[in-house]
């Protein structure tokens, strides 16, 4: 199995850096794992 390609990124809430499986698009917001989970519970 191939490994996935991870793209490195700065988390828009915190300002961490972190890496994600997807190709982040520039106009939407990216997060590092803590923040996406903090964010999806609303």
């Amino acid at each position: 199995m191939s490994e996935r390609k991870m793209f490195k990124i700065k988390c828009s809430d915190c300002g961490k850096d972190a890496e994600v499986p997807f190709q982040p698009k520039e106009d939407r917001p990216v997060y590092c794992r803590d923040c996406f989970r903090k964010h999806r519970s609303y």
